[in-house]
């Protein structure tokens, strides 16, 4: 089993999988959950949940009888997105951040692959939640690549 991750074991395994999807996987099919369980040492609960984040982004689909297929139009990372929203906007370090349901009306996503960014994004510290005030940048990004 691989070693405990403060990111969370199955955001690890969804960023080997975005990176294989990104490089073209053969046939555009991912391998059975079986597979991804023993090539990545893990329950298939960790590997289902970094398929459904996979699949909250809109990178792959389930297919009924056929498995995990990227999906035609591959769209950038929501995480990724999210991120870039703080440039767009030119929001500074204390600046209040967007609600989750503008962030998902913006986005077209569901509210819980919005909070699963967001949780990402507040544990690299890009992100700070304040009590009754709601979540307020907390550093700006230092490239296109930190996520």
């Amino acid at each position: 089993m691989p070693e405990a991750s403060p990111r969370g074991t199955y955001l690890l395994i969804a960023d080997a999988l975005r990176q294989d999807i990104e490089k073209g996987l053969d046939g555009g099919t991912l391998p059975s959950e079986a597979a991804l369980m023993r090539t990545h040492d893990v329950s298939r609960n960790t590997i289902r949940r970094a398929l459904k984040t996979l699949e909250a982004e809109k990178l792959i689909a389930s297919v009924p009888g056929a498995g995990w297929r990227v999906s035609s139009k591959p769209i950038r990372p929501l995480i990724n997105r999210m991120t870039d929203l703080i440039t767009e906007e030119s929001l500074t370090v204390g600046d209040a951040y967007p609600s989750e349901s503008k962030l998902c009306e913006r986005f077209g996503a569901s509210r819980t692959a919005v909070r699963r960014a967001l949780a990402q994004m507040e544990g690299t510290g890009l992100l700070a939640t304040v009590h009754g005030k709601g979540r307020t940048v907390r550093a700006l990004p230092t490239s296109l690549e930190e996520t």
